[in-house]
């Protein structure tokens, strides 16, 4: 694992490896240990230029490459990430504080996509629609977008940076990746590095390590991308949308949530404990799914919130190596002192903590807040760590009305006896997606995954990605000789 830290630590540009030439270096460090992992110099404005040429010249010729040689570029990458899984797991715990549990379930769902993938190469499909015109034909072509750029966040980073890369590619595009700083190697040179050994050509896969610090607004602005395909917090996405509609890009916005996980008055309380418990705390809560607000039926708390309680105080807290370990570290300092700091303002607003978690470094232990004022602004925004705000609420018109008082609108789940009980409450949720009896976090290959209202723009997987990577050509073709008005 360590060589992957010292061979990768480079951009990726055109085919091959080499330094950045910016004035300042990524440094990539271990959030569980502070252990410095790697340094890289960062991109600058012309080498995403660089960047961003090489795919338009790459493209062309991939896109008239039979989708089954395409194809088999996905194959051989499902293979090797196989033959690697370890290598990658150990590196995930390492870069970001991922559990091992976390690093299996990330590598599981990369492999789905990647299988996704490899079928995705030979979905795009042309019709022929009729005309009014006599003697037309009208053909619809399917066609790729030319070249799409990709922005991939710290939290799942292999996995949230393939769901884009690999589909673009596989429909024929060209991808210039630029991962979060936070996570240059797992989130980028990583996916390079195994399509590279796959056999990707060069050119069609670049990966540049900056920040806006360095390059501005270059790598949206840019006029080779068509698509602008952003993972991150919907305050970054409401900028990433506004340059792109100035540049008359698409963008495709992954953004952030507010979940609400409910819990009706016939629900299993044990299983839907279960299921809260996973959904707030999977990952240190440092998911955009996770369920932020727990919901509970008034004539139910009392019992749920002794079960609740008593599961997340023996979530065990620490080395994100040891395969014990539920909730490592968050992804650095700042991401701590914020959650810390959300936990203070809630118990200055009144709030009581039925598990108070104390902060070392960037082990945040987890936290249980009951009590948290109905007006208060902490029920409104997202918290990407390992606090949960625990309510209660009396019938199910009052549990929609919290569901929905946000102005995300991302996921969320309901637990009851009446599973078409359940999916009649669903479908009045503001939400992309919602789950009847499950947990909050899920993501598949073949089911449109995205959100409504602040929780982003479009839908990735499955069908939904062809609308995000390719666009249709109308072509007519006149049998015969048209009649014209003069």
């Amino acid at each position: 694992m360590s060589s992957y830290f010292t061979d990768l630590a480079q951009q990726y540009i055109d085919g091959e490896w080499r330094p950045g030439t910016g004035s300042w270096d990524v440094i990539d460090f271990n959030p569980y240990d502070d252990e410095k992992l790697a340094s890289i110099t960062v991109a600058t404005v012309d080498e995403v230029d660089e960047a961003y040429q090489a795919a338009a010249r790459a493209q062309k010729k991939w896109a008239e490459t039979s989708p089954y040689t395409r194809r088999a570029v996905f194959e051989r990458a499902l293979r090797l990430i196989e033959d690697r899984e370890q290598e990658i797991a150990d590196l995930i715990i390492a870069e970001l504080g991922g559990t091992r549990v976390k690093a299996a379930f990330e590598l599981h769902l990369a492999k789905e996509f990647l299988r996704e993938s490899v079928h995705l190469a030979l979905r795009p499909e042309g019709r022929i629609l009729p005309s009014p015109g006599e003697g037309k034909e009208n053909r619809v072509y399917r066609v790729p977008v030319g070249v799409v750029g990709v922005i991939s966040p710290f939290n799942f980073p292999f996995l949230l940076s393939l769901k884009s890369v690999a589909p673009a590619l596989a429909l024929g595009n060209a991808v210039v990746l630029k991962p979060h700083q936070n996570t240059p190697i797992a989130g980028g040179t990583l996916l390079a590095k195994i399509f590279e050994d796959a056999g990707l050509p060069g050119g069609l896969l670049n990966v540049v390590v900056t920040d806006i610090a360095e390059i501005g607004d270059a790598f949206l602005e840019h006029p080779v991308p068509k698509v602008i395909s952003f993972t991150g917090s919907d305050k970054v996405g409401r900028h990433v949308a506004t340059v792109c509609a100035r540049n008359f890009k698409r963008a495709v916005l992954e953004l952030g949530g507010n979940s609400a996980l409910v819990v009706l008055d016939d629900a299993d309380i044990d299983y839907a404990v279960d299921a809260a418990v996973f959904s707030r705390f999977v990952h240190q809560g440092q998911v955009c799914m996770a369920a932020n607000r727990v919901l509970v039926d008034a004539s139910v708390a009392d019992e749920f919130t002794e079960k609740f309680v008593a599961k997340v105080r023996g979530l065990k807290v620490g080395d994100p190596r040891d395969p014990q370990t539920v909730i490592g570290p968050v992804i650095n300092s700042a991401q701590a002192g914020a959650v810390s700091g959300t936990v203070e303002q809630a118990l200055a607003e009144g709030a009581t903590a039925l598990v108070r978690g104390t902060t070392t470094n960037n082990l945040v232990e987890p936290t249980v807040l009951t009590g948290v004022p109905a007006g208060s602004p902490l029920l409104q925004q997202e918290v990407f760590g390992p606090v949960v705000f625990l309510l209660t609420f009396d019938g199910e018109e009052e549990a929609l009305r919290l569901v929905n008082d946000t102005p995300y609108g991302l996921s969320g789940a309901v637990h009851t006896a009446d599973i078409e009980r359940g999916v009649a409450f669903a479908k009045r949720t503001e939400t992309g997606m919602f789950h009847v009896n499950d947990g909050t976090v899920h993501d598949e290959p073949i089911v449109p995954f995205g959100g409504e209202k602040h929780s982003g723009l479009g839908r990735l997987n499955g069908e939904t990605t062809l609308e995000a990577f390719t666009t249709v050509k109308w072509i007519s073709v006149q049998h015969g000789r048209s009649a014209f008005p003069f």
